[in-house]
């Protein structure tokens, strides 16, 4: 093929996380690149998702350490949070992303279009009336904030609206008690907003371990945020003052705002999918395990395929449809072996399987567990966290799953997932000191547990 301004060796709808992974990735192999999107490149992620909330977390953990300074000796106050002046905050840390990513895509020379694309054939993509080919097509369209059917309006938001706040409300309700919904809840709880969690599900955070989930009910009701659970809603109103959510069971709450966090949806309606002969399965582009289409050379990663909703699956997904164009038969990683990680207060992190699921999987005898209580961990006490470390392992074997909550321990989600990925056995863990004073301890103390042999516990 003769390259030029609209022929391209890949072509890739959609300039999120996953989008722009695939394309940087296959600059790297020699191959020209042109990528399609809409709005931003980096996506939801860098826009409206990960980093915004994650700043905005941030400031929430500064108002917590002017509340708890005087724990620590200092003499501290908080007053109040100028919602506009956070907002200032997350829009310069955005920003400077932002300006760093389009830089990186020109100086890779990744070739950025601007439009609304539509996939028009096995190897073209119409982008506002110019038609584009790629030798091969990769699909990442993303996702969109499910809205459940409500208006979104001042009064009942999404995350993305949320974030555009220039003031603090006195109360809101949250509905759906996941990710998304949890995050905000714990933020807002820090700026002094009286938040409630509605969630339909028996538990907050649904998908963690059993033990982790106790946990941070047990520290959500402590800091003041109130939940209900296991009741779906029927509606959300507006009223004079603000908001009132009924539920299907007949119960009302009223607040100054809603936000709707019931998760997201695959962005593929009228992207022409199906025109083409794209499978689908309900709203997600159904792939086969190398996320192939099984339509000509179209690919499909990130949001639109029915899994775990994280960027650096995106990532993940974009680096893995490249190498296999490559013909390098990369290593496919299982969704529940993707770290995950919540930034609440205080935070989780889960990689592998929960105890249930080991137990589904190899029989209740078969797993065994241990949880390390972070009260044993010095650093822990330093920073005035509680929280636990909780590690499966089918017996006499590998540990399949790490599980953890507590301040700071994000940070510790790295380690845990090479041991669960590199199939490490507890002896594997155990046999190295981790440093002192530091939380990465307490990894290497449940592995201790595990193979029998605990040192502060």
């Amino acid at each position: 093929m003769t390259e030029t301004a609209t022929e391209f060796d890949v072509l890739i709808l959609g300039g999120g996380s996953a989008g722009y992974g695939a394309a940087l990735r296959a600059v790297h192999h020699g191959l020209t690149v042109g990528l399609i999107e809409k709005d931003k490149v980096g996506g939801t992620c860098l826009h409206w998702g990960c980093i915004p909330t994650k700043a905005y977390l941030h400031a929430a953990e500064v108002a917590n350490a002017a509340k708890d300074s005087e724990k620590f000796g200092v003499k501290a106050s908080f007053d109040s949070v100028d919602m506009a002046a956070v907002r200032q905050y997350k829009d310069k840390i955005v920003e400077g992303k932002f300006k760093g990513l389009q830089g990186l895509l020109k100086m890779r020379k990744v070739t950025t279009i601007a439009g609304n694309g539509r996939l028009v054939s096995e190897n073209q993509i119409d982008v506002d009336g110019t038609v584009y080919t790629g030798k091969h097509i990769i699909l990442a369209s993303g996702s969109v904030s499910n809205t459940m059917g409500l208006t979104i309006s001042d009064k009942i938001l999404t995350s993305t609206e949320a974030l555009e706040l220039d003031y603090t409300p006195k109360s809101a309700i949250v509905l759906g008690g996941g990710v998304i919904g949890s995050e905000f809840a714990s933020a807002w709880n820090s700026f002094g907003v009286d938040v409630t969690i509605i969630e339909g599900l028996d538990s907050l955070v649904p998908n963690e371990d059993p033990a982790i989930i106790k946990q941070l009910t047990r520290n959500f009701r402590k800091a003041g945020i109130k939940s209900n659970l296991g009741v779906f809603f029927e509606k959300v109103e507006e009223t004079d003052s603000g908001v009132k959510v009924t539920l299907a069971d007949g119960k009302e709450f009223e607040a100054e705002i809603c936000l709707v966090a019931t998760g997201r949806k695959p962005n593929t309606e009228n992207m022409g999918y199906e025109d083409v002969g794209v499978p689908m399965d309900r709203a997600h582009v159904d792939v086969n395990d190398r996320l192939h289409t099984g339509v000509g050379n179209i690919y499909a990663i990130g949001d639109i395929v029915k899994g775990k909703q994280l960027a650096h699956r995106g990532y993940q997904h974009g680096i893995f449809v490249i190498e296999e164009i490559m013909g390098n038969n990369p290593l496919k990683v299982e969704d529940r072996n993707i770290p995950g990680v919540t930034f609440t207060t205080p935070e989780i992190i889960s990689v592998g399987m929960t105890e249930p699921v080991a137990q589904e999987e190899f029989g209740k005898d078969n797993v065994e567990t241990v949880e390390y209580n972070l009260a044993g961990n010095g650093k822990s006490s330093i920073i005035g966290t509680s929280g636990i470390i909780k590690m499966v392992r089918q017996k006499h074997g590998p540990i399949v799953g790490v599980h953890g909550i507590g301040d700071r321990i994000s940070e510790q989600i790295g380690e845990a997932q090479l041991i669960v990925n590199w199939e490490a056995y507890p002896e594997d863990v155990a046999h190295f000191i981790h440093a002192h004073p530091t939380q990465n301890e307490s990894l290497g103390e449940a592995a201790m547990m595990l193979n029998g042999f605990p040192l502060h516990a």
